[in-house]
């Protein structure tokens, strides 16, 4: 175990066993973000409901991705700001759940993939790795999964969205 914790993928992890199956979660030390795809499914529900009716106590701007029903919804504290639809990830390249920060806005960007590569995607937020909320001009299938794993938006919707957060604004992605 020694060797496993003092290993490089490990060195800016804490490891936490919790309940009595002994879950294992790898949370970064230097940010609040949770890697949730190293979770129980049971733990990261519980852990979302928590931050979600946290959020809800304070006037703080945070953005709320319900995979089920496809729809973005932007709150300030427990208020509803607006709600659009959207489309996230393909069940081959699912958009992941949990807890996470805008980590980076970039008014273009281009995104590259194993069968994919688009330039000029507008008004993008990285909240995790290659994950992102975005504009998405080439398609209009939006309600329905179809990404690689990005939450996808109108242009349009997408802008408003990109203005109204910050960097360091919360993405909470949720079934």
């Amino acid at each position: 175990m020694r060797n496993f914790l003092n290993s490089q993928i490990l060195r800016n992890f804490k490891l936490i066993l919790t309940g009595a199956a002994l879950t294992l979660s790898f949370v970064s030390i230097d940010s609040d973000q949770v890697f949730a795809h190293h979770t129980s499914r049971n733990s990261r529900v519980h852990r979302i409901a928590r931050k979600v009716k946290q959020l809800k106590t304070t006037n703080r701007r945070w953005i709320q991705v319900d995979l089920s029903r496809q729809r973005l919804i932007a709150w300030e504290g427990k208020t509803p700001v607006f709600a659009y639809i959207v489309s996230t990830g393909k069940k081959k390249t699912p958009t992941i759940t949990g807890i996470f920060n805008v980590q980076t806005k970039l008014r273009k960007t281009r995104m590259k993939g194993e069968d994919y590569d688009v330039p000029n995607v507008p008004y993008t937020m990285y909240y995790y790795g290659g994950y992102a909320i975005h504009g998405a001009y080439w398609h209009n299938k939006f309600g329905t999964p179809v990404s690689h794993g990005c939450v996808n938006l109108r242009p349009n919707h997408a802008k408003r969205v990109f203005n109204w957060a910050s960097v360091g604004t919360p993405v909470i992605v949720q079934r």
